[in-house]
């Protein structure tokens, strides 16, 4: 099998979240199973300059955008053991930041066509299967099927992978001819018209041959009305070739064993761990205890991560005998709550109102606990990366949460982690009381839920190889070559 992995983002590259962690591993561990993988992404001008410098100028190109022929280059890097192609418009991709700008839709128009275009400039490398990205890319199987179905690349096939279908991709309806140039008939009920808008996230759910998304119980709370926003009709018709693959972490890069970042390298040393939870105390002006647990949050401040039901009951939480460390930017209401709270309760939480990847790292080492309270989470990487440094997750039990912690049962000692069902405020308390007394009254039981943690798989080979299965109920059974976008 031939794939490229094109995405909006990719680490080391270019990252903002998830989906740049999974771009860079799972295209990796395919790679082991002997796939040629290759990932196309813009040339943005946020990628490092060590990096750029390493990319070599393939060919250039012009992308007929609706009435515009905007230039493209097309540069190739390899890079960590990938090989990458480079989408270069400077007009569109030579800006202060990723996401966010008025020109959205045209921006990632442009990224898609250029996409297609491209793939005559890819000397022998040509694709059976286009697998695209969230809505960034999901314009690609309609285009694919609208401007290119009677070309030579008529008989590729498309996957779709929603990361998070919160986010779709939703213009003004002028969107359709001025930028896409596509006509009227496409915008019905059927396509790509949502709510007298474009959505383009629809028309890849519409046009692709297979889709997938990044944890089983995902896959199927999207076909719901509560977790399918809007498109939870789409979803369920199209439930037989929906697929939930649960997304992996990088083993080599998250290694307590070998990470760089943290204070103490370890492998299944409790008391090494614990040495760095006091060094990670000390650093956050905290007091060192050995014996208080230490409570960890990495994330966006937003809604979606649970906080409005972290808010209510933190005070109370902070009248227990532990500490709370938090990582992360987002919204003003909640960063005010967490420097407020660390200003009240110094000797209990510490905040830390940033992106800090070495902070991440070292919180992920010396928590004894991950809060992880989620209203939805398609996947989350947080929970399982906690885990491989032994740290135990407290989560609500929702998409890939409940896929991949398993609530410790005090009857039969299963379990890797602490889990609470329902979005409530005091069951979310109560879950943490619950997991803080076995921490201080039960050493053998907390024991062997670190040792679980530690001994967990979550690494990115077991995604790939759901992916190439996937990916041969579409292909022919001979001759299979593929292209992940």
């Amino acid at each position: 099998m031939r794939v490229l992995f094109a995405v909006a983002e990719a680490s080391p590259l270019v990252k903002t979240g998830g989906l740049g962690e999974v771009a860079a591993a799972l295209p990796a561990a395919l790679k082991k199973l002997d796939i040629d993988v290759r990932i196309i992404m813009p040339k943005y001008s946020a990628i490092p300059e060590e990096i750029r410098k390493e990319i070599k100028h393939l060919a250039h190109f012009y992308v007929p955008l609706a009435w515009r022929k905007q230039y493209c280059g097309l540069g190739e890097l390899d890079w960590e053991g990938l090989k990458y192609y480079l989408l270069d418009n400077e007009y569109y991709f030579k800006r202060d930041h990723l996401y966010g700008y008025y020109d959205e839709a045209e921006r990632f128009a442009f990224f898609c066509l250029a996409a297609l275009e491209s793939l005559a400039h890819l000397g022998g490398f040509r694709p059976d299967i286009v697998h695209c990205n969230d809505w960034h890319t999901a314009l690609i199987p309609l285009l694919l099927k609208a401007y290119y179905g009677a070309g030579p690349f008529n008989n590729i096939k498309t996957v779709l992978t929603i990361h998070n279908l919160q986010y779709q991709g939703i213009f003004p309806r002028e969107v359709l001819g001025d930028i896409l140039g596509l006509g009227d008939e496409y915008f019905t009920a059927d396509k790509i018209e949502f709510y007298g808008a474009v959505n383009y996230l629809k028309a890849g759910l519409v046009y692709a041959d297979c889709l997938t998304t990044v944890s089983p119980t995902y896959a199927q709370e999207i076909q719901g009305p509560y977790f399918g926003e809007r498109l939870d009709g789409i979803l369920r018709a199209k439930k037989d070739r929906l697929y939930g693959i649960l997304n992996g972490i990088d083993y080599r890069k998250y290694n307590p064993q070998t990470d760089p970042h943290i204070f103490v390298n370890y492998r299944g040393s409790l008391y090494k761990k614990e040495e760095n939870k006091l060094k990670l105390q000390s650093l956050l002006g905290l007091p060192v205890l050995r014996g208080v647990p230490l409570l960890g949050v990495i994330s966006r401040l937003v809604d979606q991560k649970g906080l409005d039901l972290l808010a209510p009951v933190l005070e109370e939480m902070l009248t227990m005998d532990l500490q709370v460390v938090v990582l992360g930017t987002g919204e003003k209401r909640y960063e005010e709550m967490f420097a407020y709270f660390a200003s009240k309760y110094p000797q209990k939480l510490a905040a830390r109102l940033t992106f800090d990847v070495e902070l991440a790292h070292r919180i992920y080492a010396g928590a004894d606990l991950f809060l992880m309270p989620s209203r939805f989470e398609p996947c989350g990487l947080s929970q399982m990366i906690a885990m491989r440094y032994g740290t135990i997750p407290v989560v609500r039990e929702t998409g890939g949460l409940k896929d991949t912690v398993i609530p410790y049962n005090q009857y039969t000692g299963e379990g890797n982690g602490f889990s609470f069902a329902n979005y409530n405020a005091h069951e979310l308390l109560f879950t943490v009381q619950r997991a803080v007394k076995i921490y201080r009254e039960e050493k053998a039981v907390w024991k062997g839920l670190v040792e679980k943690a530690l001994k967990s798989d979550f690494s990115q080979d077991k995604s790939a190889q759901k992916y190439v299965e996937v990916y041969k109920t579409i292909l022919p059974v001979e001759g299979t070559r593929i292209i992940l976008l």
